[in-house]
């Protein structure tokens, strides 16, 4: 499949064998940020045959940071009660101004699976009047195994040493320290070097992708080279893996920083800079 693909194609594929299609919003877990009830909204109405990804429990539990990528042993067990195979073609959506398909996209590559975008999510299925259901299929349980990974990610002391470009994707203010940090034990700022560039202008006013062209000059116009090596990062690793997406859609390969400003802010020992990039 592609990787974005459009409401037609879908509405056309519902129930297709081996088609599973993943309700992936998110709750958020930045503070200040209005909280999102995916099971309620997704009971209230989802894609019909579509099944709730709980995209909350898809992370590592032991581990301070917010939102890391879960165990393996974890996703797997997830990825099987939802009757997910090797043979599956996976379409994700969401409901969530953050686009967290994307992350759920970015999480699934590293486990090897290979997903598309429903383009416009379900915002724009609703905009079209198409149908929505309130039943929660019970698909059988699969066997998973986690394949090759397919999406990059960069640790602490991968990003200390990186000579990528480093692409953050949170609001101008958090990124120039002009606004406070919502989270109280992270310092104003940026990591030094990187470049600006808030995640919601890889979109059109409709809520559908920018075509590549349009990628493309959206990061020459914060002061990228798109063909050169990128890494991504934000807040808490969410938002940056819109970043890798849009990478993905003009073929280049960009890994999330997943530790992100949660780290890299919080961290005693990192050198932060403030201001315009």
């Amino acid at each position: 499949m592609d990787a974005l693909v459009t409401t037609d194609w879908l509405a056309d594929q519902l129930g297709a064998d081996g088609l599973v299609v993943l309700d992936a919003t998110y709750t958020s877990t930045l503070p200040g940020s209005a909280r999102q009830d995916p099971r309620a909204e997704y009971a209230g109405g989802h894609i019909p045959g579509a099944l709730l990804l709980d995209l909350d429990t898809l992370v590592d539990a032991g581990d301070p940071l917010p939102s890391m990528l879960p165990p393996r042993d974890l996703f797997e067990a997830r990825m099987a009660a939802l009757g997910i195979d090797a043979a599956s073609r996976v379409v994700l959506y969401d409901n969530s101004p953050h686009h967290t398909s994307c992350r759920a996209w970015w999480v699934l590559g590293r486990f090897g699976i290979a997903a598309s975008l429903l383009d416009g999510g379900i915002a724009k299925w609703k905009a079209e009047g198409r149908p929505l259901a309130q039943d929660a299929p019970s698909p059988a349980r699969s066997t998973f195994e986690a394949g090759m990974p397919r999406t990059q990610v960069r640790s602490l002391a991968e990003m200390r040493a990186t000579d990528e470009q480093i692409v953050d994707a949170r609001s101008a203010a958090r990124f120039t320290g002009e606004e406070p940090d919502p989270r109280k034990e992270c310092s104003p700022g940026h990591i030094p070097g990187s470049k600006n560039i808030p995640y919601g202008r890889f979109f059109e006013a409709d809520g559908r992708w920018k075509q590549p062209d349009a990628i493309r000059a959206v990061f020459a116009d914060a002061g990228l080279d798109p063909s050169k090596p990128l890494v991504a990062t934000c807040g808490s690793g969410i938002t940056a893996s819109v970043i890798a997406f849009a990478g993905h859609l003009i073929g280049r390969d960009v890994p999330v920083y997943d530790g992100s400003w949660s780290e890299w802010g919080a961290h005693p020992d990192t050198e932060k800079a403030l201001g315009p990039a």
